[in-house]
């Protein structure tokens, strides 16, 4: 078997989606994630101009090796752009591999671990009210755990927080120009742990609940936030500071017994060396979209395990249906999972990526359709063309740029 094309697909149904479909000469395909939020057309470009013609004739089955020429190869290493280009490579090949094979994907992967794949969903409001509003909403889907998110008194938009309770994310990210939000570290250290107060009043003792922080906290301000929120025995923070710099976890563990959860802008093992060697964190937040594929994930997950740490696989909406269903097939296999996050789609994306992949009862499975089970529309996907868009930009009440 050996690769004939390797085609680019740039679609926005409701998001912004990068596929690569990988076709060979006995008529099987493979299809891969190579959505990066807000810089969708670099990785198209990265895969279309620099990736595919590395592809075309080569053994489909060598997914390790493929893997490692592109990503030692090209002498530039890592980075977004890179990474989430090499994993379309490598879940098309592995989508290909398990339909030569006549299976699903996990079944190459060791075979399911569990039976379902647990999931959170996202519950947020600008006050009380629409949060417990979007919380009963959440859990009347079936979701077993909640991440919670709450607009900040006196800021006019938080991220995360929909300016009205029936406004999709999609929205808020389809804009020619990044959204500029507001900031005051101390106003949000102040009223956080009052929201999670109120909901575990509401809401009682027993309900799961997640927080996260993107990324605007100094190492100081993440310690005492994990600090006040013990009380209300937090499933996870997340990224409470930017981890770039990981010795800084040292100081926010110390002080808290708060589980932590880092990783969604991480890109390779090298990211999260010293947060898992020094058992810094609880999970790792990685997307197999973002993170160069199933190959080096697995490898992630199992380097974590031997440190108990839990696998926690990042997956927000501008993650496609490929992207999900391979991250699915990975948490029904490995052994050290923890939580899968699941924003669900728009009805129109579902038409574009069909997929073997359920949502049932706030649980997720990958189905039993060989490979990832997805397959794309691809007449309906260039009915709606690339729509520039960005993510916001956080500012201090100065004027400077803040992290998000």
């Amino acid at each position: 078997m050996k690769i004939v094309d390797a085609k680019v697909v740039v679609t926005s149904p409701g998001r912004n989606f990068v596929t690569l479909k990988i076709t060979t000469d006995e008529g099987v395909t493979g299809l891969g994630d190579a959505t990066l939020n807000g810089r969708e057309l670099a990785v198209a470009a990265y895969l279309r101009d620099h990736v595919a013609p590395l592809l075309v004739g080569i053994d489909p089955h060598r997914v390790e090796d493929t893997w490692q020429s592109l990503y030692r190869g090209a002498y530039w290493r890592r980075g977004p752009v890179t990474m989430a280009a090499i994993a379309a490579v490598d879940v098309a090949l592995w989508d290909i591999k398990a339909k030569a094979a006549g299976l699903p994907l996990y079944q190459l992967l060791g075979g399911a671990s569990r039976e379902r794949v647990g999931t959170y969903g996202h519950a947020d409001g600008r006050d009380l009210p629409e949060l417990f509003d979007a919380i009963r909403s959440r859990l009347a889907e079936g979701y077993p755990a909640i991440r919670i998110q709450s607009g900040i008194p006196g800021l006019k938009t938080v991220y995360g927080v929909h300016s009205s309770p029936d406004h999709a994310e999609a929205e808020l990210h389809q804009q020619a120009r990044p959204v500029v939000e507001d900031w005051d570290t101390a106003a949000y250290l102040r009223h956080i742990p009052t929201v999670f107060e109120a909901v575990r009043n509401e809401f009682g003792p027993e309900l799961p609940l997640l927080h996260d922080a993107h990324h605007r906290l100094t190492p100081a301000q993440a310690a005492q936030l994990g600090k006040d929120l013990e009380p209300y025995r937090l499933f996870w923070l997340e990224d409470c500071t930017p981890a770039e710099n990981q010795e800084a976890l040292r100081l926010v563990r110390r002080h808290t017994t708060t589980p932590l959860a880092i990783g969604e802008v991480f890109n390779t093992v090298y990211d999260y060396q010293t947060l898992i060697t020094e058992q810094l964190i609880d999970y790792v937040r990685s997307a197999v979209t973002h993170f160069g594929g199933v190959s080096p994930l697995r490898k992630l997950f199992d380097f974590a395990a031997q440190y108990q740490i839990k696998s926690a696989i990042h997956g927000p909406e501008d993650i496609s249906p490929v992207g999900m269903a391979a991250a699915v097939h990975l948490d029904l296999a490995v052994h050290n999972f923890g939580i899968q996050e699941y924003a669900g789609y728009t009805p129109l994306t579902h038409e574009v990526f069909r997929h073997a992949f359920t949502f049932t009862d706030g649980h997720l499975h990958p189905g039993e359709a060989p490979g990832i089970g997805v397959e794309l529309n691809e007449e309906l996907a260039a009915a709606h063309p690339y729509e520039a868009a960005y993510l916001p930009v956080n500012r201090l009440r100065d004027g400077s740029v803040h992290d998000w």
